[in-house]
């Protein structure tokens, strides 16, 4: 008779010995997997809603601000200029010859009007804006008397037209020395809302940081199924990373685009104050027709992006995915595999 060969078998201590130390990896690494994903997304998705508003809050509120505040000055100084000149030229007896003027001051008027609703400086702009409208009606009615109704006496008319310029450019109580405290103050709050502070930058740093380490625990995941399980690669953890990479590529992605269309507002509203500020009496019709291209470029570049806005919604989604779907693969192999059976 032919001997039978001896086969050798793992004891059922060391048999239980590897299937719980592999049970306690699989664990661990489950355990890290949420975590990672938790933070990631918690981070990623507040990230990324921020820097949204902020573009919507720039679009809404503090382009519109801006430009109310330039286009109102430019308004004011033009409608003066146009007073002065009639009287200057002798054409103040001529009838019409305030129609530009008029129109110029109505301009202002109604900018004042708008800018109530746009103005971000709160409480402190509002109260500018009060005063100012009162001051305004101080000027309308010094300027109006000036160029209308002593056009036949000298000295009154060069007394009203002087209160006029007191009320529109005294230091620290005039009309435009108002407006520029009031732009001043927007300029630094739009440079506020169109920039990435220190915690934005952080919490990026976070999620990007947190998808990467999640990402190296996946893969982890699966050389140890692989080796440890004698599993291919499993479906369930291979999808959860194929969606961390794309969570750690796309957002970022659209924020960067986001960032970009802000930086170049930020640029096109620090013009259109610096031409508003230059008080150059020649250059006035120059400035309103450079303010109101502007803004209609600004207006173009601040139009939403729909990719841009559905992103947070992806990746709402796939943050909701990349939770379950490593406790559908690695639950799996903890509740099914053969060495767990055999502990």
């Amino acid at each position: 008779m032919t001997p039978r060969p001896i086969r050798w078998t793992r004891p059922a201590r060391a048999r239980r010995r590897t299937g719980s130390r592999t049970r306690r990896l699989l664990e661990l690494h489950l355990a890290v997997a949420l975590l990672a994903a938790l933070v990631s997304m918690t981070a990623l998705l507040v990230s990324y809603r921020e820097v949204q508003n902020a573009a919507g809050e720039m679009r809404t509120r503090a382009a519109p601000a801006v430009q109310g505040v330039s286009s109102t000055q430019l308004a004011l100084l033009r409608a003066h200029h146009e007073a002065v000149t009639s009287v200057d030229a002798g054409i103040d007896r001529v009838v019409g010859a305030g129609a530009r003027y008029e129109a110029q001051l109505a301009a202002a008027s109604q900018g004042l009007s708008r800018l109530s609703d746009v103005q971000i400086d709160g409480a402190r702009g509002r109260g500018v804006l009060e005063t100012v409208t009162g001051v305004l009606t101080s000027y309308s009615g010094s300027i109006t008397p000036g160029t209308t109704t002593y056009v036949d006496d000298e000295l009154m008319q060069r007394e009203k037209l002087a209160e006029a310029v007191r009320q529109l450019d005294r230091p620290g109580t005039g009309v435009v020395p108002r407006l520029d405290v009031l732009q001043h103050h927007q300029m630094q709050r739009m440079a506020r809302i169109s920039t990435l502070g220190p915690l934005q930058l952080t919490g990026w740093a976070v999620a990007e940081l947190g998808l990467l380490v999640l990402a190296l625990t996946l893969v982890s995941a699966l050389w140890l199924l692989r080796t440890r399980c004698g599993r291919s690669l499993d479906p369930w953890l291979l999808g959860a990373l194929l969606l961390t990479v794309a969570l750690a590529v796309v957002p970022l992605r659209a924020t960067v685009a986001t960032q970009e269309r802000l930086d170049g507002a930020r640029h096109g509203l620090a013009d259109i104050e610096a031409r508003a500020r230059d008080h150059d009496q020649d250059r006035l019709a120059d400035a309103q027709s450079f303010v109101t291209s502007t803004s209609f470029d600004l207006r173009d570049r601040l139009a939403v992006e729909s990719w841009q806005s559905w992103t947070y919604y992806g990746a709402l989604g796939a943050g909701t995915l990349i939770l379950l779907l490593p406790v559908a693969g690695l639950g799996r192999r903890l509740n099914a595999d053969y060495y767990w059976r055999a502990g």
